[in-house]
């Protein structure tokens, strides 16, 4: 056979050299001499064949090395020998493999080759060791085996063995005439040869009578492809004579004119069997063993069988079968198992009731493109695979038949225009597709197995309820009417709302603690466009990858999703952004969210412990930033903050362990960030002289905490309020013993603008002392609560309204002079009744005193104490 397709069986040497120039690429079928195809099958014996010995240069191990290179291209430029035996039918023309030794040459020959021998000449300089390699029949056999028959063909022509096992019958079992240049008489004489074939396929046209003829010696065929081409009534006939048949295909194919138009197949044998694209007026089939039938787009009208085993049917696309017909057809056929019906435009629901009636075993059902179908009274309980694309009788009436399909797993409604609803609850369904079902408004579906759910491009879709155990991927892309979804699915972990236009912030409550998605940790929320303005994803624990795309979202909480990873958020008007506790967040997702997202105010990046300076220099494109929580992270200076954030009002560092002392230096007079106003330096270790150096130097802020600092042991403002702002020695310390109580501050300072500072749980503070003179004049709000070691607080505080001395259990001495002073609270204090009497008479505008579990005060102080200050309106005490 040619590679172009032609088949070659008989000539001499010379006419298949001229064939090789008029087609190079041609490769031969391996043949026998012309007297061998004539019937004599050991015609070859008269000449015995020789095993080929081939010459090998090599070195050890019958290798060739570097060194040996240029021996290797003298050999490889000289011209191979061929045994010239007249019984060698085949030869090469053009530079062969290997030599091949005759059987009367030895191998020294080749070293003391002739002068005459052209290139045979150079192999004196060959000082290779020479291996004679002894190929066995039983070898030659194994390696043939995986050649297919193009390459049986070329390696035939080499010699008389690999000629004689080319054409063993073992590799031409299956004979492939599709697309192949080859004549009836040259099929014939291959039949007649190959007489044990078990496939063969075979192009229509070639069906002449000799072909029929030799087709008769093929009493093993087993599967038999008829492509294209016109039929007779005598092939049919002809299939009587293949005992073991059991797989037939015809395609393509048509009966020859004047006859009935009419194909019989009787056949006792025949499993499989396909009628696709013929063009015949009826069918008739009759066979016992008969399993599966397809009758794909063929121009019967007519379909009569008589096959009691069928299990598979496909008349799809069969256009000219009328409903009695396909009725008929599969009726006749109680073990059916599969009905493949689509494009037959005649079926009807009488039809459907019918064949549900008779093929009570009814697994799988394709009715597509079937505009009469509405499922009405069909039942069909064992149905497990239903597909019903493009069915205009499809409506919401249809779903009650379908809620008797207990068995159901896979479910195909797509492009059903006139449904509008689909209520189902099936226990075994696990696919369900949606797609383009223009009129669907509702979607309730509840099965413990659903695992698929493919809603696509349903505009109107505006309310989704799905209940099931298994299901883990949820895609709802493009629908624009969207608003309420309701999910109990414990394994979802994807959900793609892609283009869902009408969301709203109720979408948070599905997500949410009780929304019935624990394990989501993937959402997709691209082009949201309308109603998503903030979203609150912060229960969702496993959220791995998010992808937000919301033009007029401006608030995201992702705070308590510890194993997000991936997030992709493109928001442009967002200003909140929340991801607290994100652990797992890096550098270039933080950057990638400033790019995306350049209108964020707030940032909350608390415990991101994965962000690093590099991450934090990219927030130079919020130019709008004006909070940023970075506490519980690695920060050990604040430089990379300064330089991007210098509109920054609010700065949270809580727990910042590794913050350096001198961090807070460029923050001193307002130099960087002169915007900042609140400053959180909470549960850190920062020194006492860090934290003075910050109380004396920053006089802008408002807001200042340093709750559970340890280092932090004395609140004197004495001290810093001798400190002097001069730029020149902004850092000079001075010993307190050499401060007098009265002292003033330095000409030049200013008043301070803090209002609210929190202490809370400063175990080592034992004194707080703030003078006039420390000029704090807008303090409103002092939080000293669980200091248990504080003895002694002395305040001098003309606007302070609020004092918390809750739980300072070591507290001994109290003096207020602060005149504006609304609020003190001293639950829990060791203070004497004396002491307190003593402080309330310098607050005359005290309204709230909460000394509730004070052991030392007494039924009898509240009574003096209200004497005292008429104007206190409530006592929160233990009597």
């Amino acid at each position: 056979m040619a590679l172009d397709g032609s088949w070659a069986l008989d000539g001499s040497l010379e006419e298949e050299e001229q064939r090789q120039e008029a087609h190079p690429d041609e490769v031969l079928l391996p043949s026998s001499p012309s007297h061998a195809i004539s019937g004599t099958e050991n015609a070859a014996d008269e000449v015995p064949l020789k095993r080929p010995k081939l010459f090998v240069p090599s070195l050890e191990m019958n290798c060739v090395t570097s060194s040996s290179s240029s021996a290797m291209e003298q050999y490889s430029s000289t011209n191979l020998e061929y045994d010239s035996s007249p019984n060698l039918e085949h030869g090469l023309t053009q530079n062969p493999p290997p030599r091949v030794l005759q059987p009367s040459e030895s191998t020294e020959s080749l070293n003391t080759g002739d002068d005459n021998e052209g290139d045979h000449g150079g192999r004196d300089n060959i000082n290779h060791h020479e291996v004679k390699l002894d190929l066995t029949d039983d070898l030659i056999h194994m390696v043939f085996s995986f050649l297919d028959h193009k390459t049986l063909c070329t390696t035939g022509l080499v010699c008389r063995q690999w000629h004689a096992a080319s054409v063993h019958e073992d590799f031409w079992r299956c004979l492939n005439f599709e697309n192949c240049r080859i004549t009836a008489e040259q099929v014939a004489k291959l039949c007649r040869r190959y007489t044990r074939a078990v496939e063969l396929h075979l192009p229509g046209s070639l069906l002449d009578i000799p072909v029929r003829e030799a087709l008769r010696t093929l009493r093993s065929l087993e599967v038999l492809t008829i492509d294209r081409g016109t039929l007779s009534d005598a092939f049919f006939s002809l299939l009587a004579d293949f005992p073991v048949l059991n797989r037939l295909i015809i395609t393509e194919a048509a009966l020859e004119r004047g006859g009935t138009q009419e194909i019989h197949i009787h056949h006792e044998s025949l499993r499989y069997l396909e009628v696709v694209r013929c063009r015949a007026l009826r069918i008739s089939v009759s066979c016992s063993l008969l399993e599966t039938l397809s009758l794909k787009r063929s121009g019967i009208s007519s379909a009569i069988l008589s096959c009691p085993l069928l299990r598979e049917l496909d008349v799809s696309s069969c256009h000219k079968l009328s409903d009695p017909g396909v009725r008929g057809a599969a009726i006749s056929c109680p073990l059916l198992q599969s009905l493949d019906i689509s494009n037959c435009s005649y079926v009807s629901d009488d039809t459907l009731r019918e064949i549900a009636a008779a093929c009570t075993d009814l697994r799988f059902l394709d009715a597509s493109y079937c505009p009469n179908i509405s499922l009405e009274a069909v039942r069909m309980p064992r149905l497990v695979d239903l597909r019903m694309h493009n069915c205009e009788g499809i409506n919401a009436t249809s779903m009650a038949s379908l809620s008797q399909c207990f068995y159901l797993e896979a479910l195909q409604l797509d492009f059903c225009w006139l449904l509008t609803s689909v209520t189902l609850d099936l226990p075994r369904l696990r696919h369900i597709s949606l797609v383009n079902c223009r009129k669907i408004v509702e979607l309730n579906l509840s099965s413990p197995a659903l695992v698929s759910i493919n809603i696509t491009s349903c505009p109107i879709l505006s309310r989704v309820d799905i209940t099931s155990t298994a299901l883990e991927k949820l895609v709802l892309q493009k629908q624009k009417s969207l608003t309420t979804i309701t999910l109990q699915c414990l394994h979802l972990y994807e959900v793609d709302l892609t283009e869902c236009e009408s969301l709203t912030n109720s979408i948070c409550e599905v997500f949410s603690e009780g929304g019935g998605c624990p394990m989501l940790n993937t959402l997709i929320l691209d082009s949201c466009e309308v109603g998503l303005c903030s979203l609150n994803l912060g229960i969702c624990p496993h959220l791995t990858e998010l992808e937000i795309i919301a033009p007029q979202m401006t608030s995201l909480e992702l705070k308590g999703c510890g194993v997000l990873s991936q997030a992709n958020i493109d928001c442009p008007q967002l200003h909140s952004l929340d991801a607290s506790f994100c652990s797992l967040l890096n550098d270039d997702c933080l950057a990638a969210a400033t790019a995306a997202c350049p209108s964020i105010e707030l940032l909350v990046l608390m415990s991101c412990t994965s962000i690093g300076p590099e991450g934090l220099l990219a927030l130079q494109r919020l130019s709008n930033l004006t909070l940023l929580d970075l506490s519980y992270t690695f920060l050990t200076n604040l430089q990379p903050v300064i330089d991007s954030c210098p509109q920054l009002k609010v700065l949270k560092l809580q727990a910042c362990k590794y913050l350096e002392n001198s961090a807070l230096i460029p923050l001193h007079r307002g130099r960087t960030l002169p915007k900042l106003c609140e400053l959180d330096l909470s549960y850190g270790t920062l020194s006492q002289s860090a934290i003075e150096e910050l109380l004396a130097w920053c006089p802008h802020l408002t807001h200042l905490s340093l709750n559970g600092c340890v280092n932090m042991h004395d609140l004197d403002w004495r001290f810093q309020a001798s400190n002097s702002y001069s730029d020149s020695e902004p850092h000079r310390k001075q010993n307190k013993s050499d401060l007098r109580d009265d002292q003033i501050h330095v000409e030049g300072s200013p008043n301070r603008s803090l209002q609210h500072l929190n202490c809370v749980g400063c175990a080592n503070i034992k004194k707080v002392v703030i003078p006039a003179s420390a000029y704090c004049m807008s303090l409103s709000s002092l939080n000293l609560s669980l200091s248990a070691n504080i003895q002694e607080v002395n305040l001098a505080c003309l606007n302070l309204a609020t004092l918390n001395l809750s739980n300072c259990v070591a507290l001994e001495i109290l003096k207020l002079d602060c005149p504006r002073l609304t609020s003190l609270l001293l639950q829990a204090c060791g203070i004497e009744e004396q002491e307190l009497e003593c402080t309330i008479q310098s607050c005359n505008l005290l309204e709230t005193l909460d000394v509730r579990f004070c052991p030392k005060v007494s039924s009898t102080s509240i009574a003096k104490l209200r004497l005292i200050s008429p104007d206190l309106k409530r006592i929160f005490s233990s009597f």
